[in-house]
This record gives structure tokens, C-alpha cells and sequence, in this order.
């Protein structure tokens, strides 16, 4: 894989577009969170109508948290947090509460690795050099593209990512899931990490991040390697 750095600092995949009617939902659920109080039933007619594009929304949550965590109640619970706590009226547009949404998922996911075990979301002892990596052409004349890479990672149901990425180490397993999956940035993760992560996560730095991420990929790609060879 490419090692530049808009690779490792930019969108690792193009930005899923926002769903038709996400903006007009965005609008409703400013106009409702107006700061005034309101009855139960008039915010159930208000998100009358809404039931297919809530549900959309919680469902991609749940792919990430769950490549994260681990599907199960613990990973529903985190998602139905997130969703209930999202400042949507400091939210510019549907693309930024999408954006915050996955902000504090993965805040909300550090904690609870946090709290399973401190040691998994450690920082690095101390920044690792350069990664050798598999370069693109090797992965073109393997017959990989980036193409099928990008089917693989946003694949609603990929078993194969999920049982690559449950080999990984905890904290690089978060990195990639967060960059590659959620699209946040190597600084978000790093901040993230450093803030939700205790004490032994605080040393998280963007360049540490980047060098997890860069790990991932060369993993990830040697395994896709490996398996068009198999075929």
C-alpha cells in the first residue's frame, strides 16, 4: 500500500453520501431541540415517519462500534448513548452530526476497552520507524485493487474483515476500524485515545497513530495477497 500522507491523513475512503432525506431529518431535529420543553406526544409526531432512517442511522453506528467491540448488548447499549447525546444543534449540517456521531463513538468505545482492560489502549513505549509495506504495484500484479479494498472495508457484513480484524491488537484494531471505517482523522484518534484511554493512553500522538494505521494496512493487504494467491 501507498504510504503517502494523504493516505494516512485524509479520508481513507470516499465519504459515504448522506442518506436523501438526512438533511430534512437534520432540520426537524434542530427545530425540536429548541431548548423548550415538549410532551411526549408531540415529539412522537414529530419523528412520526422517520422510523427506516433512525433505524439506518443507529445500523452504521453499529457496524463500526461493533468492529470495535464486538457485536451484543454492550455495543447496542454504547450505540443508544451516543445517538441520545449528540449536540445536533451545534451541528452545522447531517454531515457534520454524522461526523460527531462517530466522535463519540469512539470515544465512548475507548472507555469501555478502558475499562476491560487499560494495557489493550496503551500508547506505544516510544514512535516506531518506518513500516515496509507491500507498494501498489505489488498489489495490482496480486490482482488487488484499491477498488476491492474499498468493497471489503464497507461491506455491511464481511466476515472475513471481521475475523482479520479480530487478530489484531486491541489498540490497532480501534485505530484502523476508526480511521478506515468511521473516517475520522489520525489527530481525532490520537486526541481521542490520549483523553478516553487513561492514564497509560495519554502519550497517544498523531505520528503513533499513523504508524498503527500504516501496520494495519500492510496487514491487511498481505492478507488479501495471500488469498487471491490461494484462489
Amino acid at each position: 500500500m501507498s504510504q503517502d500522507s494523504h493516505l494516512l491523513d485524509g479520508k481513507f475512503l470516499p465519504e459515504q453520501p448522506i442518506h436523501p432525506e438526512g438533511e430534512a431529518f437534520f432540520s426537524q431535529l434542530t427545530e425540536m431541540l429548541d431548548g423548550q420543553p415538549k410532551d411526549p406526544a408531540s415529539v412522537e409526531r414529530s419523528l412520526s415517519g422517520w422510523d427506516g432512517l433512525l433505524e439506518k442511522i443507529a445500523a452504521e453506528l453499529y457496524h463500526v462500534g461493533s468492529m470495535i467491540l464486538g457485536g451484543g448488548e454492550e455495543t447496542i447499549l454504547l450505540i443508544e448513548h451516543v445517538v441520545a447525546n449528540v449536540d445536533i444543534p451545534a451541528c452545522s449540517d447531517a454531515l457534520d452530526a454524522r461526523h460527531k456521531s462517530r466522535l463519540a463513538l469512539g470515544a465512548d468505545a475507548i472507555s469501555v476497552l478502558r475499562k476491560r482492560d487499560p494495557a489493550s489502549v496503551a500508547a506505544p513505549a516510544e514512535e516506531e520507524g518506518p513500516v515496509s509495506c507491500i507498494e501498489d504495484d505489488d498489489l495490482s500484479a496480486a490482482g488487488v485493487t484499491h477498488a476491492e479494498l474499498e468493497r471489503m472495508l464497507t461491506a455491511p457484513e464481511d466476515q472475513h474483515l471481521r475475523g482479520w480484524l479480530e487478530g489484531l491488537p486491541v489498540s490497532q484494531r480501534t485505530i484502523f476500524v476508526l480511521r478506515a471505517i468511521g473516517g475520522l482523522s489520525s489527530v481525532e484518534v490520537a486526541v481521542l485515545l490520549a483523553e478516553h484511554g487513561g492514564a497509560a493512553a495519554q502519550d497517544w500522538t498523531p505520528d503513533a497513530v499513523r504508524s498503527s494505521f500504516r501496520q494495519a494496512l500492510c496487514s491487511l493487504a498481505s492478507q488479501l495477497i495471500h488469498a487471491t494467491h490461494g484462489k
